[in-house]
């Protein structure tokens, strides 16, 4: 179905930089958002929502739409994020491409450009609607197409009120990027039985398997002499930061694994002989995978602590989400709805395990069971990322109809 401010809106909103900041210790992490939020509030007061307020305390902006039906139906909610990831999000410039046709898409005067060969995932949208960047930012699919076809269903709920629909509850929040955006959710003030993030990517896209993840920051301390005379003496903290890394297993790595298969990432290394630092995310789908990556990161720093005899490495282990899978699976509503939803709309569900996480992860676990569903965006968070538009107009037409088939 054509929603005739989709479009728009979504432009609008990848304009407007929300990047967040990991280093940042407010919430949200940027001005940006807060900015967005508040403007996105403006706009769904506009619209009629009721109850619209912003929320101080996690950066939330927070909306209903009232139930039309007096039927006792499943309070729902929908969820996407306004933050985008660490790529140039400033002066977002979106190129449309109508009626793609398989050719290679320049990406503005950039020189870097979308290449079928590079990327057959273009094959999939012959005759669509594409929105690109000019190859200078990302665009902000993820997650602004998430917000946009939230917004455009409740409006297109608003205008046809003989769609019957329990009452609605939208939130949009900050800091999913740097995975800190749901550890203030307020689950009181939400108050629905099950919600959805719109926050995936292709096409029937339907997901409530994440990883379990964890995070570990290390420090290493080396001791820094004249190479000339330094056999012996000199403990060289890179070739320390070596070791560590070539003692966890190598197959073991995000390039090397897919599917179940869980990885060790070094994301950073930074130092010079004198002191590194080290960073790692650390993921499994089983709970128990995690603890035994944990334990063999834990092996890893002490044997080389053994080794100089005294603590030069430091391990700070920190777990960070969970599969939400171990709470979803307890009651699957949420996920058999949207899955008919899909096949009523003559869309192929998708249901595939997240490398990765989504806010749904935590939310999840506070108590409002909170699976995924696809909101269009490819090859997100750089220069190459792109969305169909037919394929937001799809997730706005799922939302519609995960609402009006639980009303039933």
């Amino acid at each position: 179905m054509k929603y005739h401010q989709l479009l728009e809106r979504f432009l609008r909103y990848v304009k407007t930089e929300t990047r967040s900041d990991a280093a940042s210790t407010t919430t949200p992490s940027t001005e940006t958002q807060v900015d967005f939020a508040k403007s996105l509030a403006k706009e769904l007061e506009a619209l009629g929502l009721a109850d619209v307020h912003y929320l101080k305390s996690n950066g939330y902006v927070i909306a209903t739409l009232p139930s039309n039906t007096e039927k006792a139906v499943n309070k729902l909610g929908f969820i996407a994020h306004m933050d985008t990831a660490d790529f140039n999000a400033v002066d977002v410039n979106p190129q449309i491409i109508e009626n793609y046709q398989g050719d290679v898409i320049s990406l503005g005067t950039s020189g870097f450009a979308l290449d079928p060969k590079e990327f057959p995932n273009l094959n999939n949208y012959h005759g669509q609607t594409l929105i690109t960047t000019d190859g200078t930012t990302l665009l902000g699919s993820d997650d602004k197409s998430g917000i946009a076809e939230i917004i455009s269903a409740m409006s297109y709920l608003i205008e046809h009120p003989e769609i019957e629909h329990g009452e609605l509850r939208i939130g949009f929040g900050p800091d999913e990027e740097i995975g800190v955006g749901a550890d203030k959710f307020d689950v009181a003030d939400f108050d629905v039985d099950f919600a959805y993030t719109v926050d995936g990517g292709l096409l029937g896209e339907l997901q409530f398997e994440t990883f379990s993840a964890a995070e570990a920051a290390i420090e290493i301390q080396g001791k820094n002499v004249h190479p000339a005379t330094a056999k012996g003496i000199m403990i060289n903290a890179l070739q320390v930061a070596i070791d560590l890394h070539h003692s966890l297993p190598s197959g073991e790595v995000p390039e090397l694994t897919d599917g179940y298969d869980g990885f060790f990432h070094l994301v950073s290394l930074n130092g010079t002989v004198e002191s590194a630092q080290m960073y790692y995310i650390i993921r499994d789908f089983q709970r128990e995978g995690l603890e035994d990556r944990k334990a063999k990161i834990r092996k890893s720093v002490a044997d080389l602590n053994q080794r100089f005899g005294i603590e030069r490495v430091k391990l700070t282990l920190s777990d960070q989400y969970y599969n939400m899978r171990e709470v979803i699976e307890k009651d699957m509503t949420p996920v058999n709805l949207a899955e008919q939803a899909m096949k009523n709309l003559a869309i192929t569900p998708i249901i595939e395990p997240i490398r990765g996480g989504t806010d749904g992860s935590k939310i999840s676990f506070m108590g409002i069971p909170t699976p995924n569903l696809f909101a269009g965006g490819e090859n997100m968070h750089g220069r190459f990322e792109f969305v169909s538009l037919e394929t937001m107009e799809k997730a706005v037409d799922t939302i519609i109809e995960i609402a009006r088939l639980n009303a039933q």
